[in-house]
């Protein structure tokens, strides 16, 4: 383990953050756990202000956090709760841009460091993306340094105005022990599923606009004329749920909605071939499990997952159902190609970053915003 905060190490007394997070994106709450239970094993105490749905999801307290309900609205009692639980905070870190807007409002005029991570590209068209200029460009001029997890979202920071914005890419570490649950083996999970004899493919995502759940399922028409025929499930739950369910049935496509799922971990053991059809997620939580897990996944060039995955996966162009189809199709039917990509997929998980560099690389950047500068 890395070594302690240095305000700890110098006699003064445990630094305090608050961690600001929306609860909307995967990838930047399960960073943020992890995140905490890394600073406060190093004796740092950690605030998580995040909606009450995200705490019972992601057990923020379970690794020695404080916990206060914050709605990811930006309305002014929002952002007054906000201020109040950074009042005494040494440093305030906001995970995402609408939870660094929110911050930075709580935080104006003070004088609190404002450390600022970017997980996702951010998308919008129209009128939508001149906003989105402004939001961005008010969160990078108000945070003291900018974090991006990708060259991509470091370079947007600093076209933004960021006077500080460096790379930290993100951890999120297989579990401890595996993917497959001794209880559930493969088979098993595949069995309560009714897939034995046919591939399955998964797919996690809410089912929101703009996760690639239409590509998803044009796609299916294509493999469902294959014998057998592949099942695709999706874990997820979202406002699209009765449209998806109408399409599937009226064209009996091979996919199967399966709502919010506790063991997705388990779900992507018995999987053959994983599905990430749209994600703006720079190290999309999916396609590190994916890789992780050795699984062969067939994802789109989106966010940051060509950097992500590099040549241990099956990319496509994005919206492009026909060759999103022909890649697992193909997949499934080249036993060596799929092992080729289990052992390129092994190789590079090997090259990310671990939880405790995750955490030392975070803890550094506070300490140098924090530690009080020698007189000259």
């Amino acid at each position: 383990m890395s070594p302690v905060s240095s305000h700890v190490s110098h006699g003064q007394s445990p630094l305090r953050t608050v961690q600001v997070l929306g609860g909307g994106s995967t990838g930047s709450s399960a960073h943020v756990r992890s995140l905490a239970a890394g600073l406060v094993a190093r004796g740092v105490r950690v605030t998580v202000c995040a909606p009450s749905e995200a705490d019972r999801a992601y057990g923020f307290t379970d690794v020695g956090a404080q916990h206060v309900h914050v709605p990811r609205s930006s309305d002014p009692v929002s952002v007054a709760a906000l201020r109040t639980v950074c009042a005494d905070a040494d440093l305030v870190h906001a995970h995402g841009l609408h939870a660094s807007f929110r911050a930075a409002l709580a935080l104006g005029g003070r004088d609190t460091p404002l450390v600022v991570t970017w997980h996702n590209h951010t998308h919008a068209e129209g009128a939508r993306a001149h906003l989105l200029r402004l939001l961005e460009r008010r969160v990078v001029r108000a945070a003291t340094v900018v974090l991006g997890t990708t060259s991509g979202l470091v370079d947007r920071a600093r076209r933004r105005g960021a006077r500080d914005a460096r790379l930290a890419a993100v951890a999120v570490p297989p579990p401890a022990a595996g993917y497959e649950h001794p209880d559930r083996p493969r088979s098993k999970v595949r069995a309560e599923l009714g897939v034995i004899d046919r591939p399955l493919l998964l797919a996690v995502a809410s089912l929101d606009p703009d996760r690639g759940h239409e590509l998803l399922l044009d796609a299916a028409r294509a493999w469902r004329l294959l014998d057998p025929a592949p099942l695709a499930l999706v874990a997820g739950e979202g406002p699209l749920r009765a449209q998806l369910q109408r399409r599937i049935e009226e064209e009996e496509l091979p996919v199967r909605l399966l709502g919010r799922r506790e063991d997705v971990g388990e779900l992507l053991a018995a999987a053959d071939v994983a599905l990430l059809p749209r994600s703006w997620e720079t190290r999309s939580v999916l396609a590190q499990e994916a890789l992780h897990a050795r699984v062969p996944l067939v994802a789109v060039r989106t966010g940051g997952i060509p950097e992500l995955v590099g040549d241990a996966a099956e990319l496509v162009p994005d919206q492009d159902a026909e060759a999103f189809a022909g890649a697992v199709v193909r997949l499934l039917g080249d036993p060596e190609r799929r092992e080729a990509l289990r052992e390129r997929g092994a190789r590079q998980a090997g090259t990310w970053p671990t939880e405790d560099e995750t955490v030392a690389q975070v803890l550094s950047v506070y300490d140098e915003l924090t530690q009080p500068r020698p007189l000259t």
